[in-house]
């Protein structure tokens, strides 16, 4: 077996290993398209280096890719892995080749955990990261909407008085920049993080604008919606839908999140279901959103219950210390 940093030359082989393996594990998700793996190759999200890897077989076969995430701004013990080996060639030593260089690497930068996920239906998987010595760290469902059953449930939620709403695509208005910034910051406070070793991100404007490029990148429209606060003109309320456009039927829900000084007026609900709306105006074939939550995010999964959202699976995000 031979394990070599990914070249241009191998980025068709990893493209398919990734597909099967995908494939393999949520069958009902649609895989990304060449460009967006492409760009998450060659444009990492900001604040972050990543380094990729590619197992062959000795007759040169490609069977196995390794991604390794190492944050450059937080978390800087931490490196986020992704280890996939292609289904006809498990169980033949490569997936404990890959981590052993997962290992390795994250050592050579310094780090002291490594996290990475898997899907519960599949025991191969935790068995594994049991077997390398990981242990479960934080619980995921996630969560479908098929938006037939959306436009059944015909909710409504209008804006609390003494907010109005506000809606864009793609580029945040400099007006909502900072307030965006401070409520992405505040998600990483907020939000369940388990027995995972891992701090909160702290988001700025300049980090605003290079996510967005990020996402524009990976061949994703983003759809925003937010409610401000009349009294103040801050925006307190924001959540983010993307959509990939060439696969127009399906999108993934991203962020929610409410000023905590602003929580107990339905805020939430009203951005999201309006969000919805605002895509589908532009993207009538949209059928299916996805999302991820942790599990013991009682409030956020009762929000998306609300309109439709049913559990598909449960993922694990395991945690090793190196």
């Amino acid at each position: 077996m031979d394990i070599k940093l990914l070249s241009v030359a191998d980025e068709d082989d990893a493209y398919r290993i990734n597909q099967a393996a995908a494939a393999a594990e949520a069958p009902d998700i649609p895989f990304w398209s060449r460009a967006a793996f492409d760009a998450r190759v060659h444009q990492p999200w900001p604040g972050s280096l990543w380094e990729f890897f590619i197992a062959r077989t000795d007759e040169g076969t490609p069977a196995g890719l390794l991604e390794i995430g190492f944050p450059q701004l937080e978390n800087t013990s931490t490196s986020n892995i992704q280890l996939n080996v292609h289904p006809d060639h498990r169980r033949r030593g490569i997936g404990r080749a890959l981590y052993a260089h997962a290992v390795e690497r994250s050592r050579a930068h310094g780090r002291t955990f490594l996290i990475a996920p898997t899907v519960d239906s599949l025991p191969d998987g935790p068995a594994f990261a049991t077997a390398m010595g990981a242990a479960p760290a934080l619980a995921e469902t996630r969560s479908r909407l098929d938006v037939a059953d959306f436009d059944a449930l015909e909710l409504r939620a209008p804006v609390a008085d003494g907010y109005r709403l506000a809606q864009w695509t793609d580029h945040t208005p400099d007006e909502y920049v900072h307030d965006v910034a401070y409520l992405d910051s505040r998600l990483n406070v907020d939000a369940p993080t388990g027995d995972l070793a891992w701090e909160a991100e702290k988001v700025d404007a300049e980090r605003v604008r290079e996510n967005e490029k990020s996402i524009l990148s990976r061949n994703r429209t983003a759809y925003h919606s937010g409610a401000v606060h009349t009294a103040t003109g801050r925006l307190v309320a924001w959540t983010l839908l993307t959509c990939p456009n060439d696969i127009r039927w399906q999108a993934w829900q991203q962020i929610t999140i409410v000023d905590p000084e602003h929580r107990g007026h339905g805020l939430g609900l009203t951005v999201k279901i309006a969000n919805l709306t605002y895509a589908r105006s532009t993207r009538p074939e949209l059928r299916a959103i996805d999302t991820f939550n942790a599990s013991s995010n009682a409030p956020m999964l009762r929000v998306n219950q609300a309109m439709g959202f049913r559990a598909r699976e449960t993922w694990t995000q395991w945690q090793a210390t190196i």
